[in-house]
């Protein structure tokens, strides 16, 4: 067996078919399909098992997608690794496409690509494509860029046995932290500079539990940089990246709702900044109005700098700092 496909699942039976089938239409044959079902209390395992032995089924106990990403590899006898989450589709030619990007650099122990973005009735609502911003995938860009997207990669098994897999603490940043430990490790990421996914973003995404998403990036920012081994030239973007990830938390708080939690993670930035109060200020709404464009949404300025959690802020960082 080339390539395992592992799909975790938690109450999945809304797009889960979708999943599977993009799957079985791959151009590319020479794979198994492995789905770890999370506890599901849906109706998830009649569909999966509705597609008969094309399928390995494994059902656990609610433990977290990490947990069953790991459940995945063990598991799978393939030579490479890909994760299809249970609402996003594969392109036709995802794993040949990649493989072929494996074959062309033997060094390489990721292959990651670019995705498109859809609605739950598989609109397309835009294109992401991270190498513009990271055109090659180190160490420090991966630090200051963080373009993970676990889907849209596929992995050489023996680099995930490396490092034994994911970290299971994280519930939403266990793929960022996967990709900072093998790059530090000497993993080598390559681009193929296509979409291969198509993510698929509803009223179900973990991702919109932005509070939960923000304290985790924190938490593997902290995890990283407690370690020892990292280089003196990484360790000097540590003030930088901590506050573009706390500038970016903030913002993800603001689109999902949450202007409370927003206005905590920019005080925590501004003792990370150099800059004076006001060009902190622009630069926290030019991020602001930067990161929605490159997501097709569009910001009330006038609302933002006009809501009580904004105006408290400006107050707490007027009355504590010059303004230059």
């Amino acid at each position: 067996m080339k390539i395992s496909v592992i799909i975790p699942a938690y109450n999945g039976d809304r797009y889960i078919a979708q999943a599977i089938d993009s799957v079985l239409a791959q151009t590319y044959t020479n794979y198994e399909i492995i789905v770890v079902d999370d506890g599901s209390t849906d109706n998830t395992r009649n569909i999966v098992q509705a597609y008969g032995d094309r399928i390995r089924y494994i059902y656990q106990e609610n433990q977290g997608v990490a947990v069953s990403r790991n459940r995945g590899i063990k598991a799978s006898q393939g030579e490479y690794i890909a994760f299809l989450d249970q609402d996003d589709i594969f392109f036709p030619n995802k794993l040949f496409e990649q493989l072929s990007c494996f074959e062309q650099y033997p060094e390489a122990g990721i292959i990651h690509s670019g995705w498109l973005r859809i609605n739950d009735s598989g609109e397309i609502l835009g294109k992401v494509e991270p190498w513009h911003d990271a055109p090659v995938l180190d160490l420090a860009q991966w630090l200051c860029w963080k373009p993970v997207l676990l889907g849209a990669m596929m992995f050489r098994r023996e680099w995930l046995e490396k490092v034994q897999g994911l970290d299971s603490q994280f519930k939403q940043v266990c793929d960022l932290d996967l990709a900072w430990r093998l790059t530090l490790l000497g993993c080598k990421t390559i681009w193929l500079k296509k979409s291969t996914l198509y993510y698929r973003e509803h009223d179900r995404n973990d991702s919109l539990n932005t509070p939960v998403q923000s304290r985790e990036m924190l938490a593997v920012l902290d995890k990283f940089f407690a370690l020892q081994e990292i280089p003196k030239s990484i360790r000097s973007l540590e003030r930088s990246c901590r506050y573009y990830t706390l500038v970016w938390c903030a913002w993800r708080l603001y689109i999902t709702g949450y202007l409370e939690e927003m206005s905590h993670y920019l005080i925590e930035a501004f003792t990370y900044t150099n800059s004076s109060t006001t060009e902190t200020i622009f630069d926290w709404i030019e991020s602001f109005q930067r990161y929605s464009s490159e997501r097709n949404l569009t910001i009330d300025v006038y609302a933002l700098t006009n809501s009580k959690p904004w105006q408290k802020l400006m107050v707490q960082l007027l009355m504590n700092n010059d303004v230059i």
